[in-house]
């Protein structure tokens, strides 16, 4: 990294940090704000998402604030354990991944701290909660369509995404054989018949491809591509380190094809793709208005997806080519949509022109820059590391 690109980057990171800072008091009981200036509300999916660079920065003032929001989610938890969406509103429920990443939240602070007890009984109602979100019976948990951080987009049933958190927390709180069994469940083929033969259960590997599927049910599946997913799937030890290389190989492979079609304007990969155009079956009517192909969650170039993604490198052993995503998110990070700031920390990018479209100073954005700066400075991926080690076996591919 020349003299040029390490100064942008430390100007970033100061600039990161200044984003949480300022987001970190808002206006629902004094609560994080989501974004600057927009999205005030509490999100729960975004500030445990953003503990990994709270934790990895550790930045006091914002490390309180992660335990306070810790102990108004367990506050605010329904009586059999569901978290809601919004930190605050014990009534705002339905979301797929609040309770997983409540629980990898608790269990990602219990690591930072040494504090092994916090929120032990909030932390066993909301396991039992998971317990029944599988149709199956099994430990694979199945979700709604629009339920997940995707609020504009379908993931129906064994969704890939939130089952990468399950695996986290089973890991972080210790629950090494149901992981171990998850695992296993979900490196299983999905399914590609017509029938779905008794006693033959779905998973979410595809043939002939080295990445997993976006979600499957029975005989119905998606094999469009889920970066966030994917990228979890590596950092966590869900995919072997064969397939994990493999996986970032296909995905960079695919990113040149998307440029050379005009359909990817930066040196980074969209959250989902290909693009569901409104001539296909995937295409659903709000689409046109809120997930046209490369916008949003049809294909936006997210920059705390691209955070994970450069971890997911490092994970993997590509250590160059994550230093060079890094510059790339680091330029990108520049713009901002209304904000006249040096660093927007905007919210997604449209993905054939990089610009910026959501909302500026958006605290995962910022978060998760933080997380993708400390993997690349040490060559480490903090608490994934010791996720994949506690389930070292090398998975089936």
């Amino acid at each position: 990294m020349d003299k040029k690109d390490a100064k942008l980057i430390a100007q970033a990171k100061a600039a990161a940090l200044k984003v949480l800072l300022h987001n970190n008091h808002g206006t629902y009981h004094g609560l994080p704000r989501t974004a600057g200036w927009g999205y005030p509300e509490p999100y729960t999916r975004d500030l445990m998402i953003c503990s990994l660079g709270v934790l990895a920065s550790g930045e006091e003032k914002l490390m309180k604030t992660l335990k306070r929001v810790l102990e108004k989610l367990a506050a605010n938890q329904s009586p059999h354990g569901h978290i809601p969406s919004l930190v605050h509103d014990k009534e705002d429920r339905g979301a797929s991944d609040a309770t997983p990443l409540f629980l990898m939240g608790i269990g990602l602070y219990r690591k930072a701290t040494g504090d092994e007890p916090f929120l032990q009984e909030a932390a066993e109602k909301s396991l039992t909660w998971m317990k029944y979100q599988s149709p199956s019976d099994r430990v694979i948990v199945a979700q709604l369509p629009t339920s997940d951080w995707r609020d504009e987009q379908w993931v129906l049933g064994y969704g890939l995404y939130v089952n990468t958190i399950v695996y986290a927390y089973l890991r972080l709180f210790g629950l090494h054989e149901k992981a171990d069994g998850l695992r296993e469940e979900m490196g299983r083929f999905a399914i590609t018949g017509e029938r779905q033969h008794r006693h033959v259960h779905e998973g979410l590997v595809l043939k002939y491809k080295p990445y997993y599927a976006l979600w499957s049910y029975k005989v119905h599946k998606s094999e469009r591509f889920d970066l966030l997913g994917n990228s979890l799937a590596i950092l966590t030890g869900i995919a072997s380190k064969t397939r994990a290389k493999e996986i970032v190989i296909w995905i960079e492979t695919e990113c040149k094809n998307l440029k050379a079609n005009e359909n990817l304007a930066v040196d980074l990969p969209p959250n989902f793709f290909p693009y569901i155009r409104p001539d296909e079956p995937d295409w659903r009517p709000r689409y046109a208005k809120y997930n046209q192909p490369g916008e949003y969650h049809n294909g936006g170039v997210w920059p705390f997806i691209c955070g994970f993604y450069i971890a997911a490198l490092i994970a993997a052993g590509r250590y160059r080519l994550a230093e060079k995503k890094l510059i790339a998110l680091t330029h990108l990070v520049r713009k901002s949509r209304v904000a006249e700031v040096d660093f927007g920390f905007n919210e997604w990018h449209r993905a054939q022109d990089g610009a910026a479209c959501g909302e500026d100073w958006q605290s995962w954005s910022a978060a998760m820059y933080l997380y993708a700066v400390n993997c690349v400075e040490t060559r480490k991926t903090p608490f994934f590391d010791e996720i994949r080690k506690t389930g070292f076996t090398e998975p089936r591919i």
